[in-house]
């Protein structure tokens, strides 16, 4: 068993600072034991990993990196709220905005670019629902935006591989 925190860095990955809201709202809001986060952008450093329409200017392995990014995203502004990844005990429901090209219909393999890595980080605890929906235009003209839905607890969670 190994803490989520731990199969992070593992993977070579770290959470990036929270991206600044780019409008009125919060990057998350907990509510008991839920947090709920706003959409995320796949921002890096401030700029987005790409730009445009899925099946058009973003090729479809990008788009997946992109969902990858804005999870991370996600994650983050959870920790910025609870203080700790370790304390997720289940990732409940991600939802991923796609933005479109005119017969674009491979959103889900999309979505499985944040998918996978909430499994990989999570475990069994990262399996979720999900929703990956078609849009015609994102913020900033992004190709993907992401939502999270996730328990937490007040202390670590160990989950199994």
């Amino acid at each position: 068993m190994t803490l989520p925190s731990r199969r992070l860095a593992d993977l070579g990955l770290s959470l990036p600072p929270v991206p600044a809201p780019v409008a009125a709202y919060v990057p998350a809001v907990r509510f008991e034991d839920v947090v709920y986060t706003a959409g995320q952008l796949p921002l890096v450093d401030g700029t987005l990993r790409a730009v445009g329409k899925v099946g058009a200017d973003v090729s479809v392995d990008e788009a997946v990196d992109c969902a990858r990014i804005a999870a991370l995203n996600a994650l983050a502004a959870v920790v910025d709220l609870t203080g700790d990844l370790d304390v997720i005990r289940r990732i409940i429901k991600v939802v991923v905005y796609v933005a479109s090209a005119s017969g674009f219909t491979d959103q889900p393999l999309v979505a499985n670019g944040a998918s996978r890595l909430l499994a990989d980080i999570f475990g069994d605890a990262g399996r979720h629902a999900r929703s990956a929906v078609g849009v015609a235009v994102l913020p900033l003209d992004a190709p993907v935006e992401l939502e999270l839905l996730v328990s937490v607890g007040s202390t670590p969670t160990i989950v199994p591989l």
